[in-house]
């Protein structure tokens, strides 16, 4: 786990992303607290990462979601060198 992410104000953060209920919630929390680029780039990465693990190419996840390699690279990176948070939720979510 990465500690240098922790701290006060994100563990509020965190504490504030686990009581969210449904997606209307999410909707809204991320809506208000993200940028629409923001949001877009959250998205991007965690689409890049479940079709990393359909084991597609970096030239076809390129042209699917507009990411740049580098950000496929950053994303494949940390699927297998990070704290695991990707497959956390790409298995409950019951993606391959």
């Amino acid at each position: 786990m990465n500690k240098n992410t922790h701290g006060k104000y994100t563990d509020f953060l965190m504490d504030a992303i686990v009581t969210l209920n449904t997606r209307e919630e999410a909707y809204k929390f991320f809506g208000d607290i993200c940028t629409v680029n923001e949001l877009d780039s959250l998205a991007q990465r965690l689409s890049v990462s479940a079709m990393l693990r359909e084991d597609k190419t970096y030239h076809d996840i390129a042209k699917e979601t507009g990411a740049s390699t580098a950000t496929i690279s950053r994303v494949n990176r940390s699927m297998s060198q990070g704290d695991g948070g990707y497959d956390i939720v790409l298995d409950r979510l019951g993606k391959k």
